[in-house]
């Protein structure tokens, strides 16, 4: 791989690893390029009780920026470093967000949309479910995120896990694939799902993607600073690229904020 945008680091409480950590092992690997983009905070939930930390706090924020901008400044010529986040698209709470994204000098913003709506209350999207209308909630909220052109590419866009009618499934994923084609936004292919044995990569969501023409990407989501380098994933990743003939990006311009 000669670049990554898809790295998390300690502040989000469920990875491990400081920034300088995944700079350096970004380094040793050969990367030419490496985003940290850790989970976003969202001022509304920063206190809202959870058994499992899914983001950083708000408090967080401009300590990760800071960090980040210092390392892009000492890796300068050598690799390129930028400060980003992942981020799920909320409504109505979205201008805040970027508000605060701007203020703290974040680049870019990856999507990951992990929960609907605006989040409480809202089954996580990788949990089993047959109903129609959560599969459309999800594309149709996907959709409206990529209209926005801030987010700089769609990671795990088959986190959704649909256990129903197959051709339901395939009719509403065409339509997401099919607005990705027309913001021009990439889809990751991420190697997290294949390191982990998720339920993504989820082969039937590429087959439809690459009948469609999206382009791709692969992502490390990195949650530890050897992920960075994962060769088995990234092989596994281009079988998957190589067997479905999908057009691979390696680099791309980050959607500024």
């Amino acid at each position: 791989m000669l670049a990554n945008y898809h790295t998390h680091t300690f502040r989000c409480g469920h990875a491990v690893g400081a920034e300088a950590e995944y700079a350096s092992a970004a380094a040793t690997a050969g990367l030419r390029i490496l985003g940290f983009s850790d989970h976003t905070p969202y001022s509304f939930l920063d206190d809202v009780p959870r058994e499992f930390p899914i983001r950083m706090k708000s408090e967080s924020l401009p300590e990760y920026a800071r960090t980040v901008r210092a390392l892009a400044e000492a890796y300068r010529g050598t690799m390129e470093i930028h400060v980003g986040v992942e981020a799920e698209y909320y409504p109505r709470y979205f201008p805040q967000l970027l508000e605060l994204l701007r203020e703290n000098g974040i680049e870019y913003m990856l999507l990951g949309q992990h929960f609907l709506d605006n989040e409480i209350g809202s089954p996580h999207c990788g949990r089993p479910t047959e109903d129609e209308a959560l599969l459309d909630r999800y594309v149709s909220q996907v959709s409206e995120a990529l209209e926005t052109g801030l987010f700089t590419y769609l990671a795990h866009p088959d986190i959704f896990r649909f256990v129903g009618d197959a051709a339901v499934y395939e009719r509403h994923m065409r339509k997401l694939c099919r607005k990705a084609i027309e913001t021009d936004t990439p889809l990751e292919i991420n190697l997290l799902g294949i390191r982990e044995h998720r339920d993504y990569p989820n082969e039937t969501f590429w087959r439809i993607a690459a009948e469609e023409g999206c382009p791709v990407i692969l992502g490390c989501d990195a949650h530890r600073p050897e992920d960075v380098c994962d060769p088995a994933s990234e092989k596994k990743a281009l079988e998957l690229v190589e067997r479905l003939g999908f057009k691979r990006i390696e680099t791309l311009p980050l959607r500024l904020l």
